[in-house]
């Protein structure tokens, strides 16, 4: 109950808690102190071990551990603020009332202006309550700290002896906290009210430690579950300081009275959970009664409902053990009705009833479901990967012989090379289509008589193909024999079945594909290139003597046409000089001396055509006036001076 100074005046003097207040502040100072340097040791550890291993359990685990220590560290903080309440009541200090002429007045603007900031500071430091500050503080610093280290993808690893130093420690400092745990809890409320509290925040301490000491013990290299168990011990400390931080964000409304004494705001209902036996409606209704004075116990729902609980939820259980009774078998399914242990019914689809379990049940088999099956499967086929519609063709489309695909089994068949008798080695893709019969019997074989139905299978075909294929040549195997092939295997392994009565039916048997393992393949290709290597050679050889074939033709061809113009143009040519000569013989028997002239000035004509000649006559200008040349028309090049000369009558040049 708190105490109010005005209505109750000096009587609080007497009350047990206020005479005890100044030793418990003292207690609680010197806790909160000594544990908050823990806390802060514990993050300091934790920054320096997280720059070097940062993917381990360490830092989470110092984090959490630190975080769990400075809550406990606020929770006294807090209480503390409580007992120095009390323990001003108790001893008031002495304070002298300062007078406004007393103090001086500010000077500046800029001190008026920080006095006045000063002064609604601390009225809304009062109004507020360092009490709540601080513990908000707290909390936000806790709730920060486990997030920076919240990673649940972190690897198991082996800590090594510094884990077993750790856990120790963890150990020592949890046992000295049960010990202040055991004090608290003894302690009678009317001498210390708030030491209940305490108590439940330092179990919840406690509990932390310990699962981290616990992390560091069972940490191994395969063991995955401490490394997550050490990042979800953050939850625990983290929902305490939620609601401490709640609480201090909820006391900003409730009305402040110096007179009036304070409560604990540290708080937990999280923490009161923890206890043994757990009791968590009963600390619901203890909250509800204590915060808004609702008293479940009166209201006769709850009580009714608290008195039918058990009577209640032993007929759910009951009915619900009996409706285990009822089995709902889907379309493509049937079931097998088994009676304390024996197969009694092959149940279709559709509801049924039976007795319940574990007196009765049901197992699962296939109604008509057709599967396909390989008879052999690579050990770790990869997923499938999609690929683009407009890019390149996957690998899994690559059909040639050169390319091994899981599906391929080999086998070895007789060969003959010669005369000789010898082995070949083929892979084949060999599938068969089953499903489990369709009779009630044959339900009950494949679910009584193979364990695994596919691998059954399996193991019987690759058997009926081995000796059925070592008589079987390879000429055989890709000719005649091929189209039998399929239908003898599949009569030969549904036989095998039926004498196994595993109760599985072959719908039908395919051979995908027959050829060369993947290395003969690649050896035949490599025949197949030096044959096409050297049929390109010889058709280079042939090319080429084609071509000098052709040259030499052609040169030929160009030479005699050559030859046979020339001729053609030599009788041409004899044949005009001959014409020639009977026209003149003919033109000189009829002209004689005048023909010889003509041909002779025209011959002349043709020497002198390009000759720069001077004709003079002995007839021009008389002969007393001999005529005159003019000799710089005739100059030679050595000397280009100009000369004059005179003709003697009767000259000629």
């Amino acid at each position: 109950m708190q105490v109010d100074l005005e209505v109750d005046g000096t009587q609080v003097t007497g009350l047990p808690r206020f005479q005890q207040a100044a030793a418990q502040g003292r207690r609680l100072r010197r806790l909160a102190i000594g544990l908050g340097g823990l806390a802060a040791v514990g993050w300091v550890l934790a920054f320096f071990v997280g720059l070097f291993a940062a993917q381990s359990l360490w830092p989470a685990l110092l984090v959490n551990q630190s975080a769990a220590l400075l809550v406990l560290a606020a929770g006294l903080q807090s209480a503390g603020w409580v007992t120095r309440w009390r323990e001003r009541v108790i001893h008031p200090p002495l304070t002298v009332a300062a007078t406004p002429d007393d103090q001086p007045a500010p000077d500046g603007w800029y001190e008026r202006l920080l006095d006045r900031l000063s002064q609604r500071s601390l009225h809304l430091l009062a109004q507020i309550g360092a009490a709540t500050l601080w513990l908000g503080g707290w909390a936000l610093l806790v709730l920060l700290g486990i997030e920076q280290t919240w990673n649940l993808t972190l690897p198991s690893a082996a800590t090594g002896f510094s884990a077993s130093v750790g856990a120790a420690v963890a150990l020592l400092l949890a046992f000295g906290l049960l010990v202040l745990e055991r004090q608290l809890a003894q302690e009678n409320p009317a001498q210390w009210p708030e030491a209940g509290a305490l108590a439940q925040l330092t179990r919840m301490t406690i509990i932390t430690l310990v699962l981290g000491a616990l992390c560091l013990l069972f940490a191994s290299e395969n063991a995955v579950w401490p490394v997550r168990l050490a990042v979800l011990i953050g939850l625990l400390p983290g929902l305490v300081a939620v609601e401490l931080l709640l609480r201090a964000l909820l006391s900003l409304f409730s009305p402040r009275r110096e007179q009036l004494e304070p409560t604990l705001l540290a708080r937990s209902f999280v923490a009161d959970l923890l206890r043994w036996p757990p009791q968590p409606l009963l600390a619901l209704q203890h909250e509800l009664h204590n915060r808004f004075g609702i008293d479940l116990r009166q209201i006769w729902a709850f009580s009714y409902m608290r008195r039918a609980f058990w009577p209640v939820l032993a007929l759910v259980a009951a009915v619900g053990w009996l409706l285990t009774g009822i089995h709902e078998i889907p379309l493509q399914s049937r079931g097998i009705y088994e009676r304390f242990g024996k197969p009694v019914q092959v149940f279709g689809p559709g509801l049924h009833a039976g007795l319940p379990w574990p007196l009765g049940r049901v197992l699962s088999v296939e109604n008509g479901v057709v599967h396909e099956l390989a008879t052999s499967v690579g050990e770790n086929p990869a997923p499938p990967q999609p690929d683009p519609a407009e890019g390149p063709a996957p690998l899994t489309a690559n059909r040639l012989w050169d390319a091994s695909h899981v599906n391929d089994k080999s086998q070895v068949i007789a060969s003959r090379r010669g005369d000789q008798q010898g082995l070949q080695i083929v892979n084949m893709d060999v599938r068969f289509v089953y499903r489990i019969g369709l009779s009630d019997q044959a339900a009950l074989a494949a679910t009584y008589n193979s364990a695994d139905v596919p691998t059954l299978i399996r193991s019987t075909a690759s058997r009926i193909l081995v000796h059925d294929f070592a008589s079987r040549t390879l000429d055989g195997l890709l000719g005649e024999d091929r189209e039998g092939l399929a239908e003898e295997i599949g009569r030969a392994v549904q036989s095998d079945l039926q004498k196994l009565d595993s109760g599985v039916e072959i719908l039908a048997t395919v051979v995908e594909a027959i050829h060369p393992p993947a290395g003969a393949a690649n050896a035949y290709h490599s025949v197949q290139a030096a044959q096409i290597g050297a049929q390109a050679l010889i058709s280079r050889e042939r090319g080429a003597a084609a071509e000098a074939n052709n040259q030499a033709q052609l040169q030929a061809s160009l030479v005699q046409d050559q030859a046979s113009a020339s001729a053609h143009e030599i009788n041409a040519t004899a044949r005009a000089a001959d014409l020639k000569f009977s026209a003149e013989q003919k033109a000189y028997a009829s002209a004689g001396q005048a023909f010889v002239l003509e041909q002779y000035l025209s011959q002349l004509s043709q020497g002198l055509s390009k000759a720069r000649l001077l004709v003079l006559d002995h007839r021009l200008g008389g002969s007393s006036n001999a005529p005159t040349i003019d000799l710089r028309t005739f100059t030679l090049p050595a000397d280009p001076a100009p000369a004059r000369a005179t003709a003697q009558p009767g000259a000629t040049h």
